[in-house]
């Protein structure tokens, strides 16, 4: 194993979007110990680097606050805005890594996103927290130490994006947030691709679908993302919204499917209505794991309709927008899902 940490220091750009990790309660309220009880993104780059000293002995740190919001907040074009900065930073030469702190609520979707699209083989870490640093055991600290580790040492370059929470290294093509508050609120349906252990990086699996370098999609060429709309399925589901998404511009549509990506009888002629008038259909499960198979419960083929490999309804709206930006054939973007 690679000793740690090298000489000299790997230099490491810090961005800053807010988020829990930079929240805090407030002691007139008498919440300062609750970690459901706080203002999201209020303390800047600078301090969340002064609480935690010891980043001084992994790297030589320089932060930046490019955004000040709750991750709720993050629209298409702050998502935009992120993975450009990132692809400046990261084509630097004094730029060794990189380390995005960011609200959990839609970290998976950003750090997928810049999967995708920032070409760098260098290392890109998003970590945060579910606690605010008021809270009592607050883990943010400590999230952002091992994100630093991770992103400062050789064996974490030509990985892709990585999430680093909880000790956890995930890749960002699998991980979800699967809890409202627990500190393991972060899982990847086939495991983490390592740990962080005794302050290092220990790795055990690898990912073999094509990211960041390797991708046909690149955010320097990205000017704005086509709009994709997202249904979530449940019991008596109604056509109205699908026009809805249509009406404001929608060329491509996830549907957020029972179990396989199942779409309720009452639904296909209204699906094919719609594919008729140019717009994707994208059959995603709501379940969050598994594959959806092309025409097992569904005339895929006959509909002309896209099945997304195992990416959640999230993940599958941004793959759905990137291919958007590269074909307007169906049958192209279906390859996509399967490629990614």
């Amino acid at each position: 194993m690679t000793t740690f940490p090298p000489e000299p220091l790997p230099r490491i750009a810090l961005v800053a979007t807010g988020g829990t990790i930079a929240g805090a309660g407030t002691e007139s309220e008498g919440k300062e110990a609750h970690s459901a009880a706080y203002r999201a993104a209020l303390v800047d780059a600078g301090e969340l680097m002064a609480r935690v000293p010891q980043l001084a002995r992994l790297a030589h740190l320089q932060a930046e606050q490019l955004l000040q919001i709750d991750s709720a907040d993050f629209t298409d074009d702050k998502l935009l805005m992120l993975a450009r900065r990132v692809s400046e930073l990261c084509a630097r030469d004094d730029v060794d890594a990189v380390v995005v702190t960011h609200g959990t609520d839609t970290m998976e979707e950003s750090a997928y996103f810049l999967h995708l699209t920032v070409k760098s083989p260098k290392p890109i870490v998003f970590t945060g927290s579910m606690r605010p640093g008021t809270a009592l055991a607050a883990d943010g600290p400590a999230n952002l130490l091992h994100a630093v580790a991770v992103a400062a040492h050789p064996s974490s370059s030509q990985r892709g994006v990585l999430v680093v929470m909880n000790e956890e290294i995930h890749s960002a093509r699998d991980v979800t947030k699967v809890h409202s508050m627990h500190l393991d609120a972060f899982a990847s349906p086939y495991g983490p691709l390592g740990l962080v252990v005794e302050g290092l990086p220990r790795w055990y699996r690898a990912l073999p679908r094509p990211h960041t370098a390797q991708s046909e999609f690149d955010i320097t060429t990205l000017d704005a993302l086509p709009l994709v709309g997202m249904v979530a399925s449940h019991g008596n589901m109604r056509a109205e919204i699908f026009d809805s998404w249509v009406q404001v511009g929608a060329r491509a549509i996830v549907h957020a499917g029972f179990g396989g990506g199942t779409v309720p009888a009452y639904l296909h002629d209204h699906f094919t209505a719609l594919r008729e008038r140019g717009v994707w259909l994208v059959r995603a499960s709501r379940t969050g794991a598994g594959p959806v198979i092309r025409n097992a419960n569904a005339p895929d083929d006959a509909h002309g309709w896209i099945v997304t490999d195992d990416q959640n309804p999230p993940r599958a709206r941004l793959l759905a927008a990137l291919a958007l930006t590269r074909t307007t054939d169906a049958a192209l973007a279906q390859e996509m899902f399967y490629r990614y």
